[in-house]
């Protein structure tokens, strides 16, 4: 199998530390396995979409030194096959129309919590909208044990997760006729040939409900490993929602490095001068560090 990795960030804003750490663990996964690197720009969520986000990361990514290997994806152009899976899963009956508001569903589950059940979204329209208009589409997830998802990932080992339980039937079109990450993510890495995916812990919570998707949509299913976030003082996840100022590009080389040992990698980042050099030993460091030997194309 050809590898194939990429890094997906969303352009809400520049690009800071703790999406440069996932950006090199991806890139440095992809060159230990001699495969390629794409970008996809996930401006799907028009509404949190920044003019010009998505020039300065990519921009931003090129004095880095973290060039991609074909031209970049823009999720904003691909409507039209996010429809397509849409109604590929409509055919089947594995979704549903949901007419449920945010406040609607939260009093739900305030209610049902209450009785020590889940927290999951309760299937209220699962069969029918009981005369309410139709606002998103959701896919029904299964039940009994189909509903459990188990998934070794390379860094943090074996994860399970139960939809039926944990989740519930999560949605694909909002109500504000955005498409939903999941959907979009799934339809996207299964066109471009993905076959690895490298990115934060913090997403590690969608990756059961994405291998469910790709099931329902017949797609294969890539290899996972998704990395430590980085924290602010407060132990939250560093976010441009609170305070993660933007990379300095004039810096690249002790910002990298900060990158580097964050992921643990074992190598003298003062040693480099250049971002070869860095990126060269980088690449060595991460394969011994996943224990893989480097491959070279």
């Amino acid at each position: 199998m050809t590898y194939r990795g990429r890094f997906a960030p969303s352009p809400t804003g520049p690009l800071h530390f703790g999406s440069l750490v996932s950006a090199l663990a991806s890139w440095l996964d992809a060159r230990a396995h001699g495969g390629a690197w794409l970008v996809r720009i996930e401006d799907i969520d028009g509404p949190r979409t920044v003019p010009g986000a998505a020039e300065e990361i990519l921009s931003t990514l090129d004095h880095f030194g973290m060039h991609a290997d074909e031209p970049p994806l823009w999720q904003s152009h691909r409507i039209a096959r996010y429809q397509e899976a849409l109604e590929q899963l409509k055919a089947t009956g594995l979704i549903y129309p949901c007419g449920c508001t945010r406040k609607e569903i939260a009093d739900s589950l305030l209610h049902t919590h209450a009785r020590n059940t889940t927290l999951a979204y309760p299937g209220t329209c699962r069969n029918g909208l009981h005369g309410k208009p139709a606002r998103a589409w959701r896919l029904r997830v299964p039940d009994g044990d189909t509903a459990v998802i188990t998934f070794e990932d390379r860094w943090q080992g074996k994860q399970t997760q139960n939809l039926a339980t944990e989740v519930g039937d999560f949605v694909l079109k909002r109500a504000d006729d955005q498409w939903a990450y999941q959907l979009a993510v799934v339809v996207d890495d299964a066109d471009a040939n993905i076959t690895h995916i490298v990115r934060g812990a913090d997403l590690m919570d969608s990756t059961a409900r994405q291998i469910y998707l790709q099931r329902c949509l017949d797609v294969p299913t890539p290899a996972y490993l998704h990395v430590p976030v980085v924290t602010n003082d407060q132990g939250e996840k560093l976010s441009k929602q609170n305070g993660a100022t933007a990379l300095d590009n004039d810096k690249p080389l002790e910002t990298l490095g900060a990158a580097a040992r964050h992921l643990g990698l074992e190598m003298g980042v003062e040693e480099h001068t250049t971002l070869d050099s860095f990126h060269a030993a980088a690449t060595t460091a991460w394969a011994k560090h996943m224990g893989m030997r480097v491959q070279r194309n």
